[in-house]
């Protein structure tokens, strides 16, 4: 397959992933419910986005993302938007915060770079292993998933820690545990879901990749 092949198909691929952002991010079928929580599946498409485009593309897709979080929390802000938006004014002032660019951006970003790495490094370690490429992709969906929960919630806390407890009602010692919980929850349940959703999807686009260049 030739060069201007390639990335014609890349390009491609690359709109189908970021159109499958938007679908999620805009809308309910991002939520996955879970009972008492709702895991959030907008991360999945950019990670596999990254193992199968590369860190590039999957800088792109974390961008994309990072926008449409932008964008949702603007036109439908709920209590903790301030932290994504800095049109919405922060919790407890009458002005939103360039720092929620940050938060909304930063983590996202790294969604896109850091599990293929980590796919790259697992394969790697064990790549005489006949199931290799699925326990790759499995770990590099559960590494992104940690990466955007764990360092969203973290940003917060040291960006929004004062308007998160006047959010919350509780006090600023108290922040860290509620966050924490926040992350063994939802953090929790979206690294499982990541995990085998981008094991199992990954794998495919991967073989389909393999048999266009055959």
């Amino acid at each position: 397959m030739n060069k201007r092949v390639v990335r014609y198909r890349d390009f491609v691929l690359l709109a189908l992933f970021t159109a499958i952002i938007f679908v999620l991010g805009m809308t309910p079928l991002g939520m996955i419910p879970l009972g008492l929580i709702k895991a959030t599946s907008v991360h999945i498409p950019v990670i596999i986005g990254a193992l199968v485009l590369g860190p590039k593309y999957g800088a792109v897709l974390g961008g994309v993302f990072g926008l449409v979080s932008l964008i949702s929390n603007t036109v439908q802000p709920a209590a903790l938007s301030f932290a994504f938006s800095p049109v919405i004014p922060v919790y407890g002032t009458s002005s939103g915060s360039w720092l929620s660019l940050i938060i909304c951006f930063v983590p996202r970003v790294l969604v896109g770079v850091l599990p293929y790495y980590v796919f790259k490094l697992v394969q790697k370690l064990f790549q005489n292993h006949d199931k290799a490429e699925y326990l790759s992709c499995g770990i590099a969906g559960v590494v992104g998933a940690v990466v955007n929960t764990g360092l969203v919630m973290s940003l917060i806390y040291f960006l929004f820690k004062d308007a998160y407890a006047t959010m919350k009602e509780v006090p600023v010692d108290a922040v860290a545990g509620v966050i924490m919980g926040v992350v063994l929850t939802n953090g929790v349940a979206e690294a499982i879901i990541a995990g085998v959703l981008v094991s199992v999807i990954g794998k495919v686009l991967l073989n389909l990749k393999r048999k266009q260049k055959a």
